[in-house]
């Protein structure tokens, strides 16, 4: 039996994410469970985790023949078999949501093959709702979407914490760019593909879950995205982190490299 067209895929991470909202917004500064992760991870709410337990429910119950990766769940080298997985990040950007920053999103992706075929962010509380298909172009609320057409660093608006724009990470003088922040990397590649900032820029070590969906929005969207060495990006890997990423305009993404040296 053929796997479905990444369109189908699509519509399914649409309807699972706008599900996933409705929850979110049910704890959303209502004060929410929260618990530390060991090693210094992070913070998890108790609505990380039902967003978590939905999502598995309903994607893998619709696809049983895809594999599983999420941030709220233990990993299961199974996935390294499958054909196609599905990536989650159930709450992108826990920290803001605690806080009662409407700047959280939920990452879906659906991985074929290390690369994107299907991806949805979703700002619930915003109302944003950011989708691609691999072929297919990248939309916000159904609207086609195109990375901006900048060139030039000095015109160019970065979304990039003060310390990846410290010098220590730019031995040729640190770029003269302006900067912005927002706490969702799913959401900072999601407004790099519409446009509204001309780059992105991590150079920590990134997980998958945070960055898949971004990565096809921003390729359908016209734009670049790569590990901060300028390496393709690739998913479903045994250990399912990137060295960083630099995802820009199309033109914009050759001048950072070389900016760096």
């Amino acid at each position: 039996m053929p796997a479905p067209d990444p369109r189908e895929d699509l519509g399914l991470l649409i309807d699972a994410a706008r599900g996933a909202g409705r929850i979110a917004a049910r704890y959303f500064r209502d004060e929410p469970e929260v618990w530390d992760k060991p090693g210094g991870a992070g913070p998890v709410t108790e609505a990380d985790l039902a967003v978590n337990d939905m999502l598995r429910d309903r994607l893998t119950d619709a696809r049983p023949g895809y594999g599983w990766l999420s941030e709220e769940t233990p990993d299961d080298t199974a996935r390294l078999g499958k054909a196609r997985v599905f990536v989650i990040d159930p709450i992108d950007g826990t920290q803001a949501f605690i806080e009662g920053s409407s700047s959280f999103a939920h990452s879906l992706a659906v991985v074929e093959e290390g690369e994107v075929i299907a991806a949805v962010v979703y700002l619930p509380i915003r109302g944003k709702l950011y989708a691609a298909a691999r072929g297919h172009g990248a939309t916000l609320n159904d609207t086609a979407i195109r990375a901006s057409a900048t060139r030039h660093l000095y015109q160019a608006e970065v979304l990039a914490t003060k310390h990846t724009l410290s010098p220590a990470h730019w031995p040729q003088g640190v770029p003269q760019v302006t900067r912005a922040y927002r706490p969702s990397l799913a959401y900072r590649m999601a407004l790099v593909g519409e446009g509204r900032f001309d780059a992105m820029v991590t150079f920590r070590q990134t997980w998958e879950w945070d960055i898949a969906a971004g990565a096809l929005i921003i390729a359908e969207a016209g734009g670049r995205a790569t590990d901060a060495t300028g390496a393709p990006l690739s998913f479903n890997r045994a250990t399912p982190q990137v060295p960083g990423v630099l995802a820009a305009a199309a033109d914009l993404h050759g001048a950072i490299l070389k900016a760096r040296g």
